[in-house]
């Protein structure tokens, strides 16, 4: 229980008198609000997803109002973790709520509710981004009218939810955690959070893509015959980790991952997603990518099984990409093509 949250959202284009070109995208694990543009303070903080979104772009701010936020929980602005607790004047830590996929859903709907959206013409996301939006399916079906899941899965497997597992005991044994009041402490649980985004880094690149970009590269031209950096691969992890560590917070780390692993929604069927998905009603475009390991194409295929199985309408695309579970970020032409494609077709469906 939260006696109050605050969502932090942007918004990119303009919504139409009908409110019919209203689109929410769902950030993945480490993601936020900022997902497209820079700030003009900032040049140098651009979205996340800018490849995809904007004017002219796959999915065109000049046709479609685009909502962008940072889920519950987050640790950019929205109520987490860090976020004062009001009834105590200090930071929650590890009182804060575990969160879950249907919990932020819900807060999304609200914001919804808010700006006066009745119906969304797409929601969608990549990875646990994903998630969410086949959550909107099952949660609003007659509030989102396609539904775009990229690089996702209806639940975890078990090695999944075993990367996971290890990533949050690299933080919750770090001495600087504090049982998750390290606010207190003035310390940051700093080699735990490093660790983990490690261990999640090389999970999100595939073998091709480490072996074109690093090899067994050397930075300098002989072994040190030590435990300090030899090879580049290990620098641009220690890099990658160092550069998580000094800027999301080791609580919301911990909660998005839980959220991951709970999502489930087959599991109140007695596991038969067929089942899961009787409620849907929108259209639908799922998408994977072929040396994403972590979010398997054969997950997506059994989406796409049990949306037929229901009738609904689904488009699958299968990307040849050699960039692992990070395709969904990466400006691929196939991939975003296929995007421009759908939401042209989203686009005739009103007028903006």
């Amino acid at each position: 229980m939260l006696p109050s949250y605050e969502l932090v959202y942007e918004t990119y284009g303009t919504l139409n008198s009908d409110k019919s070109n209203a689109v929410l995208v769902c950030h993945a694990l480490s993601g936020h609000h900022h997902v497209a543009g820079y700030y003009a303070d900032d040049p140098k903080n651009v979205g996340w997803w800018d490849t995809m979104i904007g004017p002219g772009k796959p999915i065109d701010t000049e046709k479609f109002f685009v909502i962008g936020l940072n889920n519950l929980g987050g640790c950019h602005g929205s109520t987490g973790p860090i976020s004062i607790n009001p009834a105590t004047g200090k930071p929650y830590g590890a009182s804060f709520p575990v969160v879950t996929v249907e919990d932020w859903v819900e807060s999304q709907a609200r914001l919804a509710d808010m700006l006066g959206i009745d119906q969304f013409a797409a929601v969608l996301g990549g990875s646990l981004g994903g998630m969410q939006a086949l959550q909107w399916s099952l949660a609003y079906p007659e509030r989102v009218r396609h539904v775009l899941a990229i690089a996702s899965a209806p639940r975890l497997t078990a090695q999944n939810i075993a990367f996971n597992d290890v990533a949050r005991n690299a933080i919750l044994t770090d001495p600087d955690f504090y049982g998750g009041d390290y606010y207190e402490h003035g310390v940051v649980p700093t080699r735990g959070l490093r660790l983990a985004r490690m261990l999640g880094h090389i999970t999100y690149l595939s073998n091709d893509a480490m072996a074109d970009k690093f090899g067994r590269g050397l930075r300098s031209d002989k072994y040190s015959y030590s435990y300090d950096i030899d090879f580049e691969i290990e620098s641009y992890l220690r890099y990658q980790g160092d550069k998580f560590a000094a800027y999301f917070d080791a609580n919301s780390y911990l909660l998005m991952t839980k959220a991951l692993d709970y999502f489930d929604p087959a599991r109140e069927y007695n596991d038969d997603l067929n089942k899961a998905f009787a409620a849907a009603r929108a259209n639908f475009l799922v998408l994977s990518f072929t040396t994403d390991w972590r979010f398997a194409p054969e997950r997506s295929r059994a989406i796409v099984k049990a949306l037929l199985h229901n009738h609904l309408k689904v488009s699958y695309a299968e990307i040849t990409s050699t960039h692992g579970h990070d395709s969904f970020l990466m400006q691929h032409t196939h991939y975003h093509n296929v995007i421009r494609a759908y939401f042209g077709n989203i686009a005739s469906e009103f007028t903006a």
